[in-house]
């Protein structure tokens, strides 16, 4: 398979790769997601029987493709040789297609609610905004100097004077951004506006995968992880510091997807957690792993559990005989349908968080909004 490695404006890893077939290609240009973290080729999966095809893809097939002589081809053929094209497929264009009705949902609903106000008051939406700030988007001269002193890093030896200009148009933008949300919540409150479009969530199966936090929390993380992932690496402390954060009002779940075509180790390295979980001491090993990606080599594994007090017998016969090489798989395989496509993939009560490794913040106001929910 021919990888094509791209760099995004965040430093990520992109392998893209060629898509067989021009329904193919044209699905991908359509609908694909893409993660800030690691990714690559399709994971292998689990045998299963092939799965019923999503009414919305079948609905305009024929229920035979082709014949060949007296044999058929049918739809049950296709998915037992492309079923997981298929499934991330679908999940990727729900995905985007839900995404782009909630965006324009909120465009709708902005601009109406803005029209209404600028009615009443005889106002432009420029001067709502303008009022809402105090009077003006104009930023002092002392924050102006305050900003420049504040990130003396990004200045790169440049003056006050030459880089005043660029300095309040940055000011500007983020007080016109501030007063715009903060006027648009006001206002719909005041015009009592109700969302009813839910975000979008998939259902995931997570029985036996390992988890910390009450089975009955009102809010499930679900994470899709990769123990040779820098991403992963980095999303790390942040998902500690949520834990930290959130206690018993959050459970979070570890789901297995090793990239295996960028990181050689990863398989195994899910293999021994899940080892070390036979013995209770799956965030254990979960977290000395992520501590050390450098050192998960079999023998750094069986070296790791060691240190960790894991009964090494046991340890070594699971990792050497493969016990959960079908778990991975299967893991693997539900990810994929869930529209999985790089590592780590957040899924907060079924719903996804953009972004891979993304920071504190946003997972907490993602948590906070679901509590909120919760609540009602």
């Amino acid at each position: 398979m021919t990888i094509l490695m791209t760099i995004t404006s965040t430093g990520t890893e992109h392998p893209r790769r060629p898509v067989r077939g021009a329904l193919a290609l044209g699905m991908l240009s359509l609908c694909c997601c893409v993660l800030s973290g690691c990714a690559g080729d399709k994971p292998a999966r689990a045998e299963a029987p092939p799965a019923s095809p999503p009414a919305s893809a079948a609905a305009d097939l024929p229920a035979v493709l082709a014949t060949i002589g007296d044999e058929q081809v049918t739809m049950n053929d296709v998915r037992s040789r492309a079923g997981d094209d298929l499934d991330q497929m679908e999940a990727r264009y729900l995905r985007a297609r839900h995404k782009l009705i909630e965006s324009t949902v909120d465009d709708l609903v902005r601009e109406r609610v803005l029209q209404a106000e600028a009615r009443k008051q005889g106002k432009t939406e420029e001067q709502l905004v303008e009022a809402e700030t105090g009077g003006s988007l104009e930023p002092s001269d002392s924050a102006i100097t305050a900003w420049y002193h504040e990130n003396q890093s990004r200045m790169r030896g440049r003056s006050l004077e030459q880089i005043r200009p660029q300095i309040a148009d940055l000011l500007r933008t983020e007080s016109r951004k501030e007063a715009s949300e903060k006027l648009q919540q006001r206002l719909n409150q005041e015009q009592k506006v109700t969302i009813n479009l839910q975000p979008y969530r998939v259902e995931l199966n997570n029985d036996g995968a390992p988890s910390r936090g009450p089975a009955a929390a009102a809010v499930t993380l679900v994470e899709f992880s990769d123990f040779q992932c820098p991403f992963c690496g980095r999303f790390f402390p942040t998902l500690k510091q949520v834990e930290r954060s959130y206690g018993d009002k959050l459970r979070i779940v570890y789901r297995q997807y090793p990239l295996t075509n960028l990181h050689p180790n990863a398989f195994k390295a899910a293999e021994a957690s899940l080892c070390a979980n036979d013995q209770d001491r799956f965030w254990e090993m979960h977290d000395a792993m992520f501590q050390d990606q450098g050192r998960l080599a079999v023998k750094d594994l069986k070296a790791t559990a060691a240190r960790l007090g894991l009964d090494q017998k046991k340890f070594n016969a699971c990792l050497d005989t493969g016990r959960y090489t079908e778990r991975v798989q299967a893991d693997m395989a539900e990810g994929g349908k869930a529209g999985v496509t790089g590592t780590p993939a957040l899924f907060l009560n079924g719903a996804p968080i953009d972004g891979g490794a993304v920071p504190y913040e946003s997972v907490a106001q993602a948590i906070d909004k679901e509590l909120a929910a919760a609540k009602r």
